[in-house]
């Protein structure tokens, strides 16, 4: 039985995922294969490194400094966001809250982290073994979002962020191979996805980026198809997802620590359905075709 973890990301919204995370981590719960996109790749590899905390700082403590995100952050490198404070200055060896990058790769359970090629707009699935000691540019591509922020380049090759191209990868996990999945939402999961704001986007985007554009302007489909689809599993018993019932005015770059501790909490309560979800499904047999 290979179960499956799928985070979504959602920026701020991504406390909820958080909540769930300690949860797990605390309860000794793991999984065999743990697949991200934008902000749920940077939650997920606190967990595999099992530093519980980790990601709490980072929402509730390093988001609100100066160096993560700003308009400061742009008029110097035209980047609202931070990615080489984030994933650099802070989480490499000798940085302030380094990643246990020891305990990662030992870790058995597989990491994939989604981006999206910033010229061909295709998807791209990196692996632990695409990341390194103190180089986590990996991450930077899957958080990378583009207008606000210019392209993540990796060996010659630019990247922008994983949840336009592949927004909620449930395919993916089976794909690799799971049998059961649980999938952390950051979005109420009866209110489809709507398109107005990424063909807003789109528009600037398609200027230099025209394949990347296509592929913004198409992510409200394909999630909501996406989701469809989880919930049809969910009712054959394949699937497990949790969702917040209110995000509480939350956005992807929205600060508001009151909203935000809601949310984790609301994820902790979420996340209590899961030791029994997995005890019933390691029980079962496996259908062998």
């Amino acid at each position: 039985m290979k179960i499956g973890l799928i985070d979504v990301g959602g920026g701020m919204r991504g406390t909820f995922a958080v909540g769930i995370l300690d949860f797990c981590m605390e309860n000794n719960i793991n999984f065999d294969c743990c697949i991200g996109v934008s902000a749920g790749s940077t939650n997920l590899i606190s967990f595999l490194s099992k530093q519980k905390g980790r990601n709490y700082r980072y929402y509730f403590d390093y988001a609100f400094r100066k160096e993560y995100s700003g308009i400061n952050c742009w008029l110097k490198n035209r980047n609202f966001l931070n990615l080489d404070y984030i994933y650099g200055t802070l989480a490499n060896s000798d940085g302030e809250d380094p990643i246990d990058y020891k305990t990662l790769i030992e870790n058995p359970a597989e990491f994939i982290v989604v981006a999206e090629e910033s010229v061909s707009g295709k998807t791209k699935y990196f692996t632990k073994k695409d990341i390194k000691q103190d180089n986590y540019k990996v991450l930077s591509a899957s958080c990378n979002i583009p207008v606000i922020n210019r392209p993540v380049e990796i060996d010659g090759v630019t990247y922008f962020d994983g949840g336009f191209a592949d927004p909620l990868p449930i395919q993916k996990a089976l794909d690799e191979g799971c049998d059961k999945v649980v999938i952390i939402l950051t979005r109420l999961i009866d209110v489809p996805r709507k398109p107005t704001r990424d063909n807003f986007f789109a528009k600037f985007l398609g200027i230099k980026y025209p394949n990347a554009a296509a592929r913004l302007s198409d992510r409200a489909r394909q999630y909501n198809e996406s989701l469809e689809y989880a919930k049809k599993l969910q009712e054959e018993g394949k699937v497990l997802i949790l969702a917040p019932k209110d995000v509480y005015g939350l956005d992807t770059l929205t600060r508001d620590k009151d909203s935000m501790m809601k949310l984790y909490e609301d994820g902790k309560k979420a996340a209590e359905v899961i030791p029994d979800w997995i005890n019933k499904v390691k029980n079962e047999k496996i259908d062998i075709k």
